[in-house]
């Protein structure tokens, strides 16, 4: 599986947070995906793999080298934010964007407006992912995970 299908898995995840709970993590959504880490990084040959009380996701990653180097910690987070849905969420892939407005959902006639986000244009020729503009994406750390 490459990086950019785990990404597109981990974001299908409803993984949104809820303020004010006082819990940790604060939905019980959150544990889903966690378990799924867990059972990803055991398949994939990780050591000391285990999931906190919290849901915190923990795993090494045993030294290739007999050379005595600085331990490399790697940390993302996977809730969502609780201003919008995280159910349902449905990735667009923009392939070798050309520039210009992206139409994310033709049955809503979604577009994201490249001319309020000159930045984009810094993407041309690149692929892209959104979301079809009706949920987040989740992309600011789950993109973190699926590279970690």
């Amino acid at each position: 599986m490459n990086i950019e299908e785990r990404f597109i898995q981990y974001v299908k995840f409803d993984t949104q947070s809820a303020e004010d709970t006082g819990r940790c993590p604060s939905t019980e959504k959150q544990w889903q995906l966690a378990r799924f880490l867990e059972q990803e990084l055991r398949h994939i040959g990780a050591a000391n793999v285990q999931v906190s009380e919290q849901a915190y996701v923990y795993a090494t990653i045993p030294a290739t080298t007999d050379k005595n180097l600085p331990v490399l910690g790697l940390i993302a987070h996977m809730d969502t934010s609780p201003a919008a849905s995280g159910a349902g969420v449905s990735p667009v892939i923009t392939r070798n964007y050309a520039g210009g407005d992206v139409l994310l959902n033709e049955a809503k006639q979604i577009y994201f407006p490249a001319g309020l986000y000159p930045e984009i244009n810094d993407y041309l020729g690149e692929d892209i992912i959104f979301t079809d503009g009706t949920t987040l994406l989740g992309a600011d750390d789950k993109a973190g995970i699926a590279e970690i």
